[in-house]
């Protein structure tokens, strides 16, 4: 048996119309021509009653892996031997398939990226991708793919740890997500902020436990026999003494749920366990998380985890957080304890990032080889927004005197940012620009590594703790008001003089024909 991957895994995981551009390149003799290609998104996430300002780049690392297994295979060019046209002739010759046998891997394509878990901002290019055209243009679908998903529910599980105040998330999103992608969501939300995830698979290939409690349904085979919830959660107890969390709401949270709960934990302390805690899953949460934890209390278990879940977002979260708040100080209590207790259960609302379903994350050819010269190219377009950022380039990040990120800087491959000050330019309005004076700047970063070289990844493949890392430092540097849960600040994003002279002057170019 073969270990290639099928047709739906392998290289022909792309749209058909790479290919035929790709055999088209081929015709034309420029199929070998030095490409390169920027990846970028051009909006953050908006969700309706909320918004983005920031989003955590994931994906990097399960696309560079596959790149790293990717050829066409024989199975692979007999399937494109088979396609017929509408007249019945054959849409690929040979010779391009037999070009495609010798070179159709990643050998000779080069990516340079900004790592994994990194803080990313609309319309800076995250990873630049150069090498033979025809193979980068084959490879656009697969990269779009592997990035724009992990990408969105990465950012969106960051908003949720931010409005859970620091306190633990779990992804309990699986059976919700979009088929075996829900692993890649599962993995980019550990990235992003989850701190555990209830898929097994991806807990283990990323290192770290996986969390469940129990559903509905087992409470209710108990009922369905006649010894109801009481024995249902001493059951569980009794399988898992110290791993015991116990979903209370399945007759009625207060009057039966958390009382045989409590039972059930006293049984627990008596036998030298430690009961871990509840879920509610229904209701008004804040109120029942007040009410559970008053009962809880006067029980003797204060240090009982209370697990909310129930289609929660990060807006839900902050919702619930503030309503505690109120209601405590309402009473003159101090709400720390419970806040310090509540743990959050994500599902639906993150896996599909609900509200926002797709990151617009593109694709763009932006320079082309010529003569042994590299030539920036533009796509011109009545919508400013899509006019991309042309030819090879660096990016930095520059630091204010705070040492906050105050801008992500496109620039020149071969320039340097100013001595004195540093002009900046909208990447997209002419005549819109601010100046920085070097004495006001504390650091400046480059942010692209080169991470794929010669068919192989050239970077370590980052621990899941290293891109967490990351995105916290990231978070830690970046302004409060750009990581508001609503309306927030927007964070500039900034052409270097040289780069916007040579943006505006290939943009009157292509319109002067």
């Amino acid at each position: 048996m073969s270990s290639h991957p099928g047709p739906t895994e392998g290289v022909l995981f792309t749209d058909q119309y790479q290919l035929t551009m790709a055999q088209l390149y081929f015709e034309r003799g420029l199929h070998e021509r030095p490409a390169q290609f920027d990846y970028f998104f051009r909006r953050y996430p908006n969700y309706g009653r909320h918004q983005a300002g920031y989003a955590v780049f994931a994906g990097l690392d399960p696309l560079l892996d596959w790149m790293d297994e990717i050829r066409f295979t024989d199975e692979d060019l007999e399937l494109l031997r088979g396609q017929h046209n509408a007249m019945g002739h054959r849409r690929f010759g040979d010779d391009f398939l037999d070009w495609l046998s010798a070179n159709g891997g990643f050998d000779d394509v080069v990516i340079n990226a900004i790592p994994e878990g990194r803080v990313v901002h609309a319309n800076v290019p995250i990873a630049v991708i150069e090498g033979p055209l025809a193979l980068v243009q084959i490879l656009e679908t697969a990269l779009l793919n592997h990035l724009n998903y992990p990408t969105l529910i990465a950012t969106k599980a960051s908003r949720i740890h931010e409005a859970a105040g620091g306190r633990p998330a779990l992804e309990f999103g699986m059976r919700r997500g979009p088929a075996f992608g829900a692993n890649a969501g599962g993995r980019a939300a550990l990235i992003g902020g989850a701190d555990f995830t209830s898929n097994v698979g991806v807990s283990h290939e990323m290192g770290i436990d996986p969390k469940g409690t129990h559903a509905h349904s087992m409470v209710q085979v108990f009922m369905a026999l006649g010894l109801g919830e009481l024995e249902a959660f001493r059951a569980y107890a009794e399988v898992y003494p110290d791993d015991c969390i116990l979903l209370v709401d399945t007759i009625d949270t207060l009057d039966s749920g958390i009382l045989n709960a409590i039972k059930v934990f006293e049984e627990l302390r008596g036998g030298g366990h430690q009961p871990v805690g509840i879920r509610l899953d229904s209701g008004d949460l804040a109120y029942l998380s007040i009410e559970a934890a008053d009962m809880l209390d006067a029980a003797g278990f204060n240090d009982v985890g209370i697990v909310l879940s129930g289609n929660l977002d990060e807006l839900e979260i902050w919702q619930i957080r503030a309503q505690i708040l109120d209601e405590y100080a309402r009473a003159g209590r101090d709400p720390s304890r419970l806040m310090d207790r509540l743990i959050y259960g994500v599902g639906t609302r993150l896996i599909t990032s609900q509200g926002h379903e797709a990151l617009d994350g593109v694709y763009k050819l932006v320079a082309l080889q010529t003569k042994g010269e590299w030539v920036p190219a533009i796509k011109v377009s009545d919508t400013p927004e899509k006019v991309p950022i042309p030819g090879k380039k660096q990016v930095w990040r520059v630091y204010d005197g705070r040492g906050r990120a105050t801008a992500d800087v496109v620039g020149l491959v071969d320039e340097e940012l100013g001595n004195d000050e540093i002009v900046l330019h909208h990447p997209h309005r002419e005549g819109v620009f601010r100046r920085i004076q070097r004495e006001n700047i504390t650091e400046i970063e480059n942010l692209l590594v080169e991470v794929f070289r010669g068919g192989k990844r050239v970077t370590p493949e980052p621990t899941l703790e290293e891109m967490r890392r990351r995105r916290i430092t990231d978070l830690e540097r970046l302004d409060v008001g750009v990581r508001r849960l609503i309306n927030p600040h927007i964070y500039h994003v900034s052409l270097t003089e040289q780069m916007k002279a040579v943006q505006l002057r290939l943009v009157e170019e292509a319109r002067d024909g």
